[in-house]
């Protein structure tokens, strides 16, 4: 059987607002364990009591996950900002090179 290739590269990776939607995902589960609170007799009779606490746990899960996305948010800009200052830096030191030493004219205003 031959090894499956792909004929095509991966897409890019899409970025949207991950940090409000973390959030809005634990506001969520959160909302949800508070509306089964008062039937938890109910869920208890049944032996359903999973059900409350999935969405407990998916509300302190995504409380973990707001803390990461934050984070991941924020190296991000880190790292743009970074990449924008060694960007000038480079425009800048290009400009030096072409334009001469400071005081002295440039080989163009020579002629």
């Amino acid at each position: 059987m031959a090894k499956w290739t792909a004929k095509h590269e991966a897409p890019e990776p899409l970025e949207g607002p991950v940090v409000a939607t973390v959030t809005g995902g634990t506001i969520l589960w959160f909302a949800l364990f508070l509306v089964q609170l008062p039937f938890y007799g109910w869920f208890a009779d049944r032996g359903q009591l999973w059900w409350v606490w999935t969405c407990a746990a998916g509300g302190f899960l995504g409380l973990i996950g707001i803390w990461y996305v934050r984070g991941r948010d924020a190296a991000l800009k880190r790292h743009a900002a970074e990449q924008a200052e060694a960007a000038a830096r480079a425009d800048v030191a290009a400009r030096a090179e072409r334009d001469g030493p400071a005081g002295q004219a440039g080989p163009e205003s020579q002629a």
